[in-house]
């Protein structure tokens, strides 16, 4: 990156590169000397100006002066793809609407959480700026942590399964030759193949867990080759005996005719929540951002596929109406039913002859609630999605708070 710097601007704001009018109305030569003399000075000064600019820009100078003086928190969220459509999504359900001005900028607002920056950025660079302390919190998946965070104690999962993003890192090798009957990660090791002349090939864009998995399981004679994408290929091409990747529903390997052996599944991951440990500690205002998205995730992710049902049931009193709903299996509810009479008026007096029963049922248990629900005497049955579910403490805020020892 290059600088450039007028001259006439320095000689302009520079004291001492003022010299005499009448140096240049009248030349002399003692003039003459001055005026090389300073300008020669100028071009220094200049020269040192730009020098000094372009390691600061180098160096992150500029970045590391912000980070340090800022009072606002930054949030790194992921730039592109479906991990970013997913991000936005999730925070929105959560009633933290992302506000960006311009769809190009990389700096966007959240309302809700006045003190905070929200930062868009490519995966991997939202790990190295919660390390560089350029960031203080991060959605990102945990595959992209490990690899990137290399077990950095400063790296904190805040939560870690934020329910998209999800796939697993694994070792895939090709269905025919001589790799055919292998089947585990064990038959493979033990191939007479492998020596310290000819390895194991494996291609993979993880230049870290790869390494570090094959160490963990005694497989010696391997050797790494870095790619970014099409991985895939790389065993039909013959530069590669195996790719390590990443794995969702694992049709692109069965079209490559690849497959997973038992064993080689290096990790799970999913989109996760994660901060740095000295933002936490350190600056103003960190932790109760994090409690309070925190919160909200919680609430929302507890609810997310949960409904309320409701229901009319005759009976003599709440106790007895009690006793029937609960010799249903599936209308337990979070801690149990909530039975309320209901008040009637017949005559001119008001009598209770029903009783509502509340409960809190997954979605998959939906319709067999429901019939149970009528087997006992329910009707009227109402059934709503849930949005949110607030527990009186989020246990991930105990765990977090106990990881940083407060």
């Amino acid at each position: 990156m290059s600088i450039a710097i007028p001259l006439n601007t320095t000689l302009q704001h520079s004291p001492s590169c003022l010299f005499p009018s009448y140096s240049l109305l009248y030349p002399t030569p003692l003039a003459d000397v001055s005026v090389r003399r300073i300008r020669r000075r100028c071009l220094r000064m200049a020269t040192s100006s730009v020098s000094s600019a372009q390691s600061s820009v180098q160096n992150g100078a500029t970045d590391a002066v912000s980070a340090v003086g800022r009072n606002q928190i930054r949030l790194g969220l992921p730039s592109k793809g479906r991990m970013a459509t997913d991000t936005l999504d999730l925070l929105k359900d959560c009633q933290l609407f992302v506000k960006q001005v311009n769809p190009r900028q990389y700096v966007a607002q959240i309302p809700q959480l006045p003190n905070t920056e929200v930062w868009f950025q490519r995966p991997k660079d939202i790990v190295r700026k919660l390390l560089s302390g350029d960031l203080d919190l991060g959605i990102v998946g945990l595959d992209i942590v490990s690899e990137f965070g290399q077990g950095n104690e400063d790296l904190i999962i805040v939560h870690e399964s934020l329910n998209f993003g999800d796939c697993h890192l694994s070792l895939a090798i090709p269905n025919y030759g001589i790799f055919e009957n292998i089947k585990s990660l064990k038959e493979l090791a033990q191939m007479p193949q492998w020596t310290e002349e000819r390895p194991l090939r494996v291609a993979t864009g993880f230049t870290y867990l790869g390494p570090k998995f094959m160490k963990e399981n005694g497989i010696k004679h391997v050797t790494f080759s870095t790619a970014d994408g099409a991985l895939e290929a790389a065993p039909a091409m013959g530069i590669a005996d195996a790719i390590l990747d990443l794995v969702s529903s694992g049709t692109t390997l069965k079209e490559n005719n690849l497959k997973e052996i038992e064993g080689g599944v290096v990790l799970e991951s999913q989109a996760a929540l994660v901060a740095s440990r000295r933002a936490l500690t350190e600056r103003k205002g960190a932790l109760d951002t994090v409690h309070e998205i925190l919160e909200r995730l919680e609430a929302h992710l507890k609810a997310d596929g949960q409904f309320t049902v409701v229901a009319n049931m005759r009976g003599t009193d709440a106790e007895e109406v009690a006793a029937r709903v609960k010799t249903q299996p599936s209308l337990s509810g979070l801690q149990g039913p909530t039975i309320s009479p209901v008040y009637c008026k017949r005559d001119g007096k008001v009598s209770i002859e029903f009783y509502a029963i509340v409960i809190c049922v997954p979605k998959k248990a939906l319709y067999e609630s429901v019939q149970q629900l009528r087997a006992v005497g329910g009707s009227g049955v109402l059934v709503s999605p849930l949005t949110y579910i607030f527990d009186e403490d989020t246990p991930r805020w105990s765990q977090l708070l106990s990881n940083l020892g407060l």
